[in-house]
């Protein structure tokens, strides 16, 4: 949203009002404060329709529905990837957060010096998990190796689509197509 903002300023048309910044007078428009809006809830609507996808659906599905949609083997296979070794990540964050709470106990007060000791200690903690987490990393290409992983994740194969799947499929595209029309009736283009 902030790299459409500038459109408030610069498109030409009706201006609402200015803003004076110093020098600099920035005058917004009608148009362009449409337009920012519109893409403001684009951008929305596409983040929740992400995340409602991947909350509701299994990973190994989405992963799956990425093959079938011919997404390139190795966006797909690093995508796979991430997802299986954010686990790992995390458990290992844990285990450098308890190391640190065991040495920096203190019975009463802050625990620690200042923002910057702090600073300091957070940086080391995440240098730290860097390394550990890029040799662990490699053991895991090595052992991948070893057994013959050629690049290829594979799987047990689909799901067929039921009657449900597609009755909700219609459902969701009758509903898109009914907001698009509904959307040119009441802000009809330029």
């Amino acid at each position: 949203m902030l790299a459409a903002l500038p459109l408030v300023f610069t498109r030409p048309g009706d201006p609402l009002g200015t803003i004076e910044i110093g020098p600099i007078v920035l005058t917004i428009s009608g148009r362009g404060l449409r337009e920012f809006a519109t893409i403001a809830l684009k951008s929305w609507v596409s983040v929740q329709a992400a995340l409602l996808l991947s909350f509701t659906t299994p990973f190994p599905d989405l992963v799956e529905a990425l093959r079938r949609l011919r997404v390139p083997r190795l966006l797909v296979a690093i995508i796979g990837f991430m997802y299986r070794y954010l686990a790992v990540l995390a458990g290992e964050a844990s285990r450098l957060n308890r190391a640190r709470l065991s040495r920096s106990a203190v019975v009463q007060g802050r625990g620690g010096g200042g923002i910057r000791w702090r600073a300091g200690v957070v940086g080391g903690m995440v240098g730290s998990l860097f390394l550990r987490s890029y040799e662990r990393s490699e053991r895991i290409y090595a052992a991948m190796q070893a057994r013959g992983f050629d690049g290829e994740l594979r799987s047990m194969g689909g799901r067929a689509l039921t009657a449900t799947d597609w009755t909700a499929f219609v459902v969701v595209a009758t509903a898109i197509a009914a907001l698009g029309v509904a959307g040119q009736l009441v802000l009809p283009g330029p």
